[in-house]
């Protein structure tokens, strides 16, 4: 499978965040490892990128469901404790805005930010290009949701990153194995060499 990349493919990275990049009780240690390669493809096609940022609740108390649960565990990550700075995106991407925009969401998905399927359909999106962070919970939410929405996807192996080694090779191991016909893995290089 080689999904075509020309006006219909996005850049969507998830995530790449300062709460994530810096020194929280949510860092994930390899985001600085995969930022330059994230980075290049956010210069190449600055206009066809979308960022998510992950907002938490604002206290366990305004959470529901096993979201309250989640919250009460990480009380100090909530908006009422949390420094509003780390929601950023971290600078060396933050720079490329605009004109790549930023999607909010407080889900693990990107596609529970409510503005992105009318952009990705205002802008006759039919190809993802995934990157961010992390392989194993929000971009995993991500690939399975624009599987499950019909998106030809392209996930460049060296462009996400997760605080598991386990659990992220095990991801890449799932995408080649199980979801061959929906999901492409390849790198960086391999994606701006057919996407001019």
């Amino acid at each position: 499978m080689a999904a075509p990349l020309d006006h219909r493919t996005a850049h969507l990275c998830v995530d790449m965040q300062r709460m994530f990049a810096e020194e929280t009780p949510w860092h994930a240690a390899w985001v600085k490892r995969v930022l330059p390669q994230i980075e290049r493809l956010a210069a190449a096609h600055p206009a066809r990128t979308i960022f998510t940022r992950f907002v938490p609740a604002a206290t366990a108390e305004h959470a529901t469901g096993a979201w309250r649960r989640y919250y009460e565990r990480w009380t100090e990550m909530t908006l009422e404790r949390l420094d509003p700075g780390l929601l950023d995106l971290v600078p060396e991407l933050a720079r490329h805005t605009p004109p790549a925009t930023v999607v909010d969401k407080s889900a693990y998905s990107s596609f529970h930010a409510p503005g992105l399927e009318p952009l990705l359909r205002a802008r006759g999106i039919e190809t993802l290009v995934v990157t961010g962070v992390e392989t194993d919970v929000c971009v995993l939410a991500t690939i399975l949701a624009a599987v499950d929405a019909g998106y030809n996807v392209i996930v460049p192996t060296d462009a996400i990153c997760s605080s598991s080694d386990e659990t992220h090779d095990a991801l890449l191991k799932l995408y080649r194995e199980r979801f061959g016909e929906q999901i492409e893995p390849s790198t960086v290089d391999q994606v701006l060499a057919r996407w001019r």
